[in-house]
């Protein structure tokens, strides 16, 4: 990191770095910004789970094993039992490892096929047969996750350099914020809404500056963010509300709302959205801010309005592909359910209506206008304060000056 004459921070190496703006607007900026640091450490302290168990939900041990051999002794229940799949694994984890059990596998056309040297975990029954105790529920990731995390790694930091160690660094503390407050204080009891927006705002607050440096831009991004999410927050709380949704749409909230007593299942599908929003936001607000202030880079003698207009331009294009690509991702991740309701006779309106569809369909659509309104109201800010930079009117002169002479 190094210093601008004027106080501004932006990251080493980075020569697109915007000129520093005048001491009043940067004053005025953190006013502006304070009350929102504070409410964010405020609720960090005060819904930190620190001392609160929250509710565990009972499950049979895991361990992990290699197979050694695929073969289909007979089921248990006498001479006449059908065969029943099964393989012999070697433990590799546990009070057992080291030892050689037999294990049952899935059954079914789409059962996964197993192969001698798969590592595989299996499911401990204490209290079944002995023949049974163990089976086999999944495959062991954690080498090839390992591989593509690192494969990830080195590309943003090729590419990147600096700028990219500082992303994978906000990309620590956003995992770090999920797992150890976000998670945590929901099942410690408090609010899911509450916990998504402190949540949220201290993720924004932290990624942002320490990705892309401490400055009057930065900043203008982080602004135009909360703005844009807290309007994200109320359209979907009212959608959510006015279409009755329950939250318990999926298999996995119904099982949440079943062991974890007193979890607020529509606060979570909320809390769901902001948090999901969060990423698009941050990524038009950055990419708004950047714009506005290479434009003025590029034409000194452009004024707020100027600004504004030909920032608007690139805003519009941006938001034509990312609400396309917003729409596609939650279609995606959704795609087994919208072919199985494509093969079902319900009607395409019952189809969109139901709950599960109508869920995703409040998120995408929340989600889009929160992103759509991100545009402007960034771009309007950015407009005003790249506009103030303290020599803005000497270079205004040398501007107009080198346009008479090439005329």
């Amino acid at each position: 990191m190094v210093a601008h004459p004027r106080g501004d921070i932006a990251p080493a190496h980075d020569h697109g770095a915007p000129a520093p703006v005048a001491r009043h607007v940067r004053w005025l900026l953190g006013l502006v910004l304070a009350p929102f640091v504070a409410l964010a450490l405020a609720g960090l302290i005060a819904l930190w789970p620190a001392g609160q168990a929250g509710p565990r939900v009972d499950s049979q041990p895991r361990v992990d094993g290699t197979v050694a051999e695929v073969r289909g002794p007979p089921c248990p229940g006498g001479a006449g039992a059908q065969p029943c799949p099964a393989a012999s694994v070697r433990l590799t984890s546990g009070d057992r490892a080291g030892a050689v059990v037999t294990a049952t596998v899935p059954e079914g056309p789409h059962a996964p096929r197993l192969a001698p040297g798969d590592r595989v975990i299996l499911l401990f029954a204490e209290a079944a047969p002995e023949e049974m105790q163990y089976e086999v529920v999944d495959f062991q990731r954690g080498l090839p996750l390992a591989l593509l995390a690192a494969a990830f790694a080195v590309a943003v930091v090729a590419l990147g350099r600096i700028r990219g160690l500082a992303a994978l660094a906000g990309l620590v503390v956003t995992f770090a914020a999920l797992l150890l407050f976000v998670l945590p204080a929901i099942l410690a009891g408090s609010s899911p809404l509450l916990v998504a927006i402190v949540g949220s705002a201290v993720i924004m607050l932290v990624a942002l500056y320490l990705t892309h440096g401490i400055s009057a831009r930065t900043t203008v991004a982080v602004i135009g963010t909360l703005a844009s999410l807290v309007l994200t927050g109320l359209l979907a709380a009212f959608a959510i509300q006015a279409s009755r949704l329950t939250g318990l749409a999926t298999e996995e909230a119904a099982a949440l709302g079943s062991f974890v007593a007193g979890v607020d299942l529509r606060g979570l599908l909320l809390a769901g959205v902001i948090i999901g929003s969060l990423g698009v936001l941050d990524d038009v607000t950055v990419t708004q801010a950047s714009a506005v202030w290479e434009l003025r880079r590029a034409d000194p003698a452009l004024g707020a309005r100027g600004l504004y207009r030909a920032g608007m331009r690139i805003g519009r294009a941006h938001v034509a592909s990312t609400v396309n690509t917003l729409v596609l991702a939650y279609a995606g991740a959704s795609l087994p359910l919208l072919l199985l309701f494509s093969a079902s006779p319900l009607s395409a309106t019952s189809v969109l209506t139901s709950e599960y569809v109508a869920q995703e369909v409040v998120r995408s659509l929340a989600g889009a206008l929160g992103l759509i309104a991100a545009v402007p109201i960034t771009t309007a800010l950015a407009a005003l304060i790249a506009t103030q930079y303290a020599p803005r009117r000497r270079a205004q002169r040398a501007h107009r000056a080198r346009r008479a002479r090439h005329s």
